[in-house]
């Protein structure tokens, strides 16, 4: 039986802080590898490698991904769910600016906070929580109001916005379907790898519908990035996600996720030369003291 905590202690804070590093940093990597390879085909690079490194930790730990469990059909939509947030990111992106849609994108926390404890009660938020996390959420479009109506953006919903929108549902539901179903109850190795090995199979014909070209002479520089993007992020990063989830409560690691954008603002600025203004380190400390008011004890 998975013993499960009530609140965050030490150790969740320190890998949560850690993933929102790596995540941030990621963005950046990410946006430096495009000149050599696109996107949708950067993330189908890096979850087929993820695919295959899982197989392998699996194998060497003696960690079972098929037997039956009944989990087959909540871990095939959890999949689903996951790659089709990539896609609404990408597709996202051509229609309206970075700013704007990670703004849309992180109203996920919103949307776990609102439909997970209509499954799982134990998730239901207090008031305090609640402002805690409206509090972070303001503090990233504050730290990304210079960039919000960049190259001609308006105020209205657009494709690209709605398509951001949707990614931030998208992730919302993929952590409901895993904390209300079985999936809750299996390794974290299996649970990630339901997720990985569908977007393995399905973004190489994303790619390929959107015109992306697939050329892999590339610099040792691009084959460093994809490698990092491999191993750190989609196999040892959302591994460690995956047993966050596992063991503490969806919604307070939720709140955590808002250092994300923040610290890829920062990296963005220390190697791509991007200007931060004195409002991002503002926004830097609103998020903190709201993540603190979401993990706040009753």
């Amino acid at each position: 039986m998975t013993q499960r905590r009530d609140h965050l202690d030490a150790l969740a804070t320190a890998l949560l802080v850690a993933c929102c590093l790596f995540w941030g940093f990621q963005q950046v990597l990410v946006k430096a590898t495009l000149p050599e390879v696109p996107p949708v085909l950067q993330a189908a690079i890096r979850f087929m490698g993820a695919t295959a490194l899982l197989w392998g930790w699996c194998h060497h730990r003696g960690v079972a991904l098929f037997e039956r469990d009944g989990t087959l059909g909540a871990g095939l939509l959890a999949g689903l769910l996951f790659c089709a947030e990539f896609v609404c990111i990408y597709v996202g992106l051509q229609h309206t600016t970075a700013s704007r849609l990670t703004l849309f994108l992180y109203t996920a926390p919103f949307w776990v906070a609102v439909l997970l404890p209509l499954f799982v009660p134990t998730e239901r938020m207090r008031a305090v929580q609640w402002l805690g996390l409206a509090l972070a959420f303001a503090a990233v479009a504050f730290a990304l109001q210079d960039g919000l109506y960049a190259n001609g953006a308006t105020g209205a919903i657009g494709l690209g916005d709605g398509l951001a929108l949707a990614s931030g549902a998208l992730w919302a539901l993929t952590t409901v379907v895993i904390r209300a179903t079985r999936l809750a109850s299996i390794s974290p190795e299996k649970l990630l790898y339901y997720q990985v090995t569908m977007s393995a199979v399905l973004l190489p014909f994303v790619s390929a519908a959107l015109g992306e070209v697939w050329q892999f002479n590339v610099s040792a520089f691009a084959w460093g990035s994809l490698i990092i993007q491999t191993v750190a992020g989609a196999f040892a990063s959302y591994l460690m996600w995956m047993w966050l989830l596992r063991h503490y409560p969806a919604t307070r690691l939720g709140s955590f996720v808002f250092l994300t954008p923040v610290f890829a603002m920062v990296f963005g600025a220390l190697w791509l030369g991007e200007t931060v203004s004195t409002h991002t380190l503002a926004a830097l400390v609103a998020v903190a003291a709201g993540i603190m008011l979401v993990n706040k004890k009753a």
